[in-house]
């Protein structure tokens, strides 16, 4: 059985029931990024926003200023806001650390059985080790259960401060990350791939594991710039705007 904890993750921009209002707009703006509604490159009022959300300059205003913090959008002098390009520097560090943690953590799962979290592992399994019939074919959920699986597999390892960093650098990368499940393809790569991390694990090669989850997370890497750098460029066409060189 799946746990509700795996089967519903958290979606990628929470919206509790006592969200604010900035809160929201927030959330759908960060949505939009993501979607490519909202183009890199593209400048926008704080007015026009407020038009087309249907809420006041206030809850408009605070929810830029944290898009701002995070680097998804820059004021302007006089000229409202900018959607900031991609930065896959950025991005491509913070796989880095990504990759250094899960490592870390698969060798902490393969030779430190006292601190490993068994129940944790067992709900991993019960979901990605299933026969091929089994396996789902929505890309938003299986989104969700992978970016579960690789915080799952962190927590497991048993070191509270590692999975809360760890967690840090999953929602940073979130806004990409989902990307990588937009092809078929990639889906039942994803699932071959858990399995395979996972049974390294149960068997405790820590070098195996370790090196599946490097190749993974890789690949994966590589696949989401592919599809932004593309997803970017039909959006601007598909907007009638230039596209960089």
């Amino acid at each position: 059985m799946h746990t509700a904890a795996l089967r519903r993750p958290a979606p990628a921009t929470p919206e509790p029931a006592h969200a604010s209002r900035a809160d929201q707009v927030y959330a759908q703006l960060k949505r939009d990024v993501a979607e490519f509604k909202l183009v890199p490159g593209d400048r926008f009022s704080e007015n026009e926003l407020c038009e087309r959300l249907g809420v006041s300059r206030t809850p408009v205003r605070q929810a830029l200023f944290r898009l701002q913090q995070e680097g998804y959008v820059e004021v302007l002098f006089r000229s409202g806001w900018r959607v900031l390009p991609f930065d896959f520097v950025q991005f491509e560090q913070l796989y880095d650390l990504r990759m250094v943690l899960e490592t870390t953590a698969a060798h902490r799962l393969c030779t430190d059985g006292e601190r490993v979290d068994q129940t944790l592992l067992d709900q991993l399994a019960a979901i990605w080790l299933v026969p091929a019939a089994e396996r789902s074919a929505d890309r938003v959920q299986v989104g969700e259960w992978d970016e579960a699986f690789h915080c799952a597999l962190v927590a497991a390892a048993g070191n509270a401060e590692m999975a809360r960093v760890h967690r840090d650098v999953t929602e940073r990368i979130r806004i990409i990350r989902r990307l990588d499940f937009t092809k078929p393809a990639r889906i039942d790569a994803t699932y071959d791939e858990h399995a395979k991390i996972l049974r390294a694990v149960q068997r405790k090669r820590a070098d195996q594991a370790a090196m599946l989850l490097r190749a993974h997370i890789e690949t994966s890497q590589a696949e989401v710039r592919k599809i932004t750098l593309h997803q970017v460029h039909l959006a601007r066409q598909g907007a009638g705007l230039p596209v960089p060189r």
